[in-house]
């Protein structure tokens, strides 16, 4: 007897051998069969969705749990879009939180809706006392007030309190870390955000050190999670490359460096494992740090490289000798060139042809970098809604020639680069069903083009937030299609995707989550 059957569904499975169904069977939370395999087999629950439209959960491959929940609970300045009105929401934050002397989390930073940056002297006259850390929503900067300037090293750049990159990562290690129950609580409620959005795995993307860190024994919060019964979905640890420690090894395992006991990619069970490396190279448009070979629009400079190239080019090569996936952060397409040349180097070194490296955001692409993807067999995991949300304001700091090069979906394809969808939450709007619209719009919120000729078509997008971003966590034998012996992790979705107007894809509910052949809500635990 089967513990479920969903029937009268519209099942798009993305198997390429059995593209369509409208029956499906689970046991002990696989998929056993669809259509015929158990139409006739009886059930403890059947299940009739009249006609949903059911897809594999979406795999959201770049993500920051920590961050988002604790974002969720945080004082924020946003949508505050006057200088007066962002120090009259830090002043509410600082005279009830704590006691003086303490630090004081803001989120919801951007300077771009200001016209300038705020200046450690203005967080000074509302500080109350108190330590002030302004986050910006990029997560590549901050602006602190005087008392935490004080705390850092001499020679650590800002910009009358505005820092960062490596220098906002100083101003974090100077500060307590956050308790193991504090991250498990903000993750419990931004995974259960992500089910809300039909998604039921995610990556997250750098623990233990970074610029998002939140504390060096981080994986114990997610473990305490997972043994709590509290893990609502599938969650896979980038480690920060920072984490890694150089080690004696057996000069036969030529590891020069590697987490405490030899811990790498693949770690772990079906709810909670170890994914890739994560090694920034650059910073963020946002911020204007993504390091880019030709200046930004209206400004003199190029934004600026994480580190010195050949430390950053050590890195990854040693993250790969000791056997690593690697997920390496580039942004602007000089750090994508700094990142191909060292991916390259490592796999002269030690060829490894399923390593499935990764450069993560791949903002900025010229044309001439594609084939190098391509032949490295690097996958492109790219944010499609960073320009609904943000396209605007990348198309001009990019230009007419460049903004074409922003976040491509046909180009990689073309080329043979596997394109992956993911959000980067909480940076912007997380939900896939936004960024599979942009997939296919390729407009701003504002309705401006940008890049319109990178669009793909719906199922492609689709497969970028399923079977591809699957592949790209090595999951693909356990999600991204609905086929038999796979988890029965799923969505139902109140439309088609592929029958609406594209305008409405985004809007389309979400019905049911289903993880482990389970019905989950925001609210419930597994």
């Amino acid at each position: 007897m089967l513990c479920s059957r969903l029937t009268n569904a519209n099942i798009l499975t993305m198997d390429p051998d059995h593209p369509v169904a409208h029956d499906l069977g689970i046991w002990r939370g696989r998929i056993v069969g669809l259509d015929e395999a158990v139409t006739s087999l009886p059930a403890r629950e059947v299940l009739d969705l009249q006609g949903a439209t059911v897809l594999p959960g979406f795999v959201d491959s770049h993500v920051h749990l920590a961050w988002t929940g604790l974002k969720q609970t945080a004082p924020s300045v946003a949508p505050c879009r006057q200088v007066a009105a962002v120090l009259a929401a830090v002043a509410g934050a600082t005279a009830r939180t704590g006691a003086p002397g303490d630090w004081v989390d803001v989120m919801g930073y951007d300077q771009r809706a200001l016209g300038r940056h705020l200046t450690a002297a203005e967080l000074d006259t509302v500080s109350h006392g108190r330590k002030v850390f302004l986050m910006h929503d990029s997560g590549h900067g901050c602006v602190v007030n005087s008392a935490v300037l004080e705390l850092l090293p001499a020679g650590v750049p800002h910009q009358d309190g505005f820092l960062v990159e490596s220098a906002m990562a100083e101003v974090r290690r100077r500060r307590l870390p956050y308790a193991q129950t504090e991250i498990a609580d903000a993750v419990e409620r931004a995974a259960r955000t992500c089910l809300a959005e039909g998604v039921t795995a995610v990556a997250e993307a750098g623990i233990g050190g970074g610029l998002l860190g939140h504390s060096p024994v981080e994986l114990g919060a997610y473990q305490l999670l997972r043994d709590q019964g509290r893990l609502p979905l599938r969650v896979q640890l980038m480690a920060a490359a920072d984490t890694l420690r150089p080690r004696e090894a057996h000069r036969e395992d030529r590891l020069p460096r590697a987490l405490d006991l030899g811990m790498r990619t693949g770690f772990g069970d079906d709810w909670l494992s170890l994914g890739a490396l994560k090694i920034y190279t650059d910073g963020g448009m946002m911020a204007r740090t993504a390091a880019l070979t030709a200046p930004y629009e209206g400004l003199d400079h190029t934004g600026q490289l994480q580190d010195d190239p050949e430390h950053l080019t050590r890195l990854v090569v040693d993250g790969h000798l000791a056997g690593w996936q690697l997920a390496v952060h580039a942004i602007g397409d000089r750090a994508v060139d700094l990142a191909l040349d060292a991916l390259e180097r490592a796999q002269r070194l030690r060829p490894r042809p399923d390593a499935r490296h990764r450069i993560e955001h791949a903002g900025l692409v010229r044309p001439d970098q594609l084939p190098r993807f391509a032949g490295l067999g690097v996958a492109a995991v790219v944010q499609p809604a960073f320009l609904h949300s943000f396209g605007d304001d990348y198309a001009t700091l990019m230009g007419p020639a460049r903004s074409p090069w922003l976040y491509r979906g046909r180009g990689f394809l073309d080329h043979g680069v596997p394109l992956v969808g993911s959000s980067d939450r909480p940076v912007t709007d997380g939900a896939p069903l936004r960024a599979v619209q942009f997939m296919v719009e390729r407009a701003s919120a504002s309705g401006r083009p940008v890049g319109p000729a990178e669009a793909i078509t719906v199922d492609e997008a689709l497969h970028a937030f399923t079977a591809a971003a699957a592949r790209a966590c090595h999951w693909e034998h356990s999600a991204g299609s609905l086929t038999p012996g796979k988890r029965a992790d799923l969505v139902v979705l109140a439309d088609d995707p592929r029958r609406v107007d594209p305008s409405r894809i985004a809007g389309i509910g979400i019905v049911a989550t289903f993880v482990d052949g389970r019905r989950a809500t925001p609210t419930d635990g597994r």
